[in-house]
């Protein structure tokens, strides 16, 4: 029974996601920092103080913290747009100069429209013969 709760712990996706908590987490802080120390002083000079958790309704004598709920939202667009525009638009670039685009597989048959392997001689959906297709 340990040995294969061992082995479970041991296989390389556990392992690989176990540090990828850790690095998020880590990461997830300085996101978090440059969009606390960073961001949100930037769109505090443009519109004023952006700090509205003194926002609050009262229903029936029930306050409703809004402001509070607007914190968060706007923490949460400015953490998205930080990872958005910090992160993911970077490694895409970056990732799409080292993509390798595959050579085609597959062909239209021009009887048809469907596909079929490069090298067929045949349309297996309509039975036109390709090399008489590609002679006319």
């Amino acid at each position: 029974m340990l040995k294969g709760f061992r082995d479970f712990v041991m296989r390389g996706n556990v392992v690989d996601l176990a540090i990828g908590v850790v690095i998020g987490a880590a990461f997830g802080g300085v996101v978090a920092s440059f969009t606390a120390d960073v961001l949100t002083p930037i769109i505090g000079a443009i519109v004023g103080k952006p700090d509205f958790s003194a926002m609050v309704w009262t229903i029936n004598g029930s306050p409703i913290a809004v402001g509070k709920f607007l914190n968060a939202l706007i923490s949460f667009l400015l953490v998205a747009a930080a990872i958005y525009y910090f992160v993911v638009l970077p490694m895409n670039a970056f990732m799409s100069r080292f993509k390798k685009e595959a050579p085609p597989d597959k062909k239209k048959c021009p009887e048809c429209l469907s596909d079929i392997p490069i090298d067929a001689k045949r349309c297996a959906h309509c039975t036109s013969s390709l090399a008489s297709a590609a002679k006319a």
